[in-house]
């Protein structure tokens, strides 16, 4: 099991941000977590980085159970976590290939000596998702799409055993985003990838290898489960109250609003 969440809530003040989530993920699974702005999908993340606690419910992560140990630290080592929010946070001087080093530290930025074998998993990462041509480009210089690439090879440099892209393409253009897609799916189909929770609200990003989908509204879980059952024409046309079609084409959802007939 890679986490367990069992009638989670989470309040804020006199207001209920999250209402009795559950939700499983197994190992070998992949999912989507699909909601739109304001339903609650940076809470929960920052529920399964233990950035802050439920204020109700049942949390296991990565094996971790929330309220019987401090388990901060330990578990955010087994977490990769990309998210647009990194990208102010390092040295304006450093290049690709020291922030992601950084990720060996689980440091903003470089401030100890990596030993050799860091060094040569970080040119294998690099490499692997396509960033070696501007390893040594400062990163402030990178495009937002080479950017995000430099950010997910610094969170596998760890081996996390869960890996949260928290929506990855936003600013990016179609080309941008597509070469983007396209690497995470590589990185999905290896045999040791970790778990991935894709986080967006676009219905297009949905790969194919991501078979797990978990639709969240305002803070609760909308639906859970197969994505193919989940990403249907009528559950997300009641959850967007919006009549919609989807039609999958290469095995991904492209997603149109119906027109609705005047009388």
């Amino acid at each position: 099991m890679i986490l367990h969440l069992e009638n989670v809530s989470l309040r804020r003040g006199n207001q209920w941000i999250l209402q009795d989530i559950n939700w499983r993920v197994e190992n070998g699974e992949h999912w989507v977590l699909l909601g739109l702005n304001g339903s609650g999908k940076t809470s929960i993340l920052n529920l399964l980085n233990a950035y802050t606690f439920p204020t109700k419910g049942n949390m296991n992560v990565l094996g971790f159970e929330f309220g019987k140990t401090y388990l901060a630290e330990r578990l955010r080592k087994k977490i990769g976590y990309v998210s647009s929010a990194l990208q102010q946070k390092f040295h304006p001087g450093d290049n690709a290939f020291e922030v992601v080093l950084s990720g060996a530290f689980a440091s903003i930025s470089l401030y100890e000596d990596p030993t050799d074998e860091m060094r040569k998993k970080a040119v294998k990462l690099l490499q692997e998702l396509g960033c070696i041509s501007y390893a040594n480009r400062e990163y402030e210089t990178l495009s937002q799409g080479e950017r995000q690439r430099v950010l997910i090879a610094r969170a596998l440099m760890a081996d996390p055993s869960m890996l949260i892209l928290d929506e990855p393409t936003s600013g990016l253009d179609f080309i941008a985003r597509e070469q983007l897609l396209e690497s995470v799916e590589e990185l999905a189909k290896k045999h040791d990838a970790p778990t991935i929770i894709f986080v967006t609200h676009h219905v297009e990003e949905i790969l194919p290898v991501f078979n797990k989908a978990l639709l969240l509204k305002e803070g609760r879980v909308f639906a859970a489960g197969n994505t193919r059952e989940i990403i249907s024409s009528q559950q997300l046309s009641e959850f967007f109250e919006l009549p919609v079609d989807v039609i999958w084409n290469h095995n991904r959802p492209l997603l149109s609003k119906l027109q609705m007939v005047k009388k």
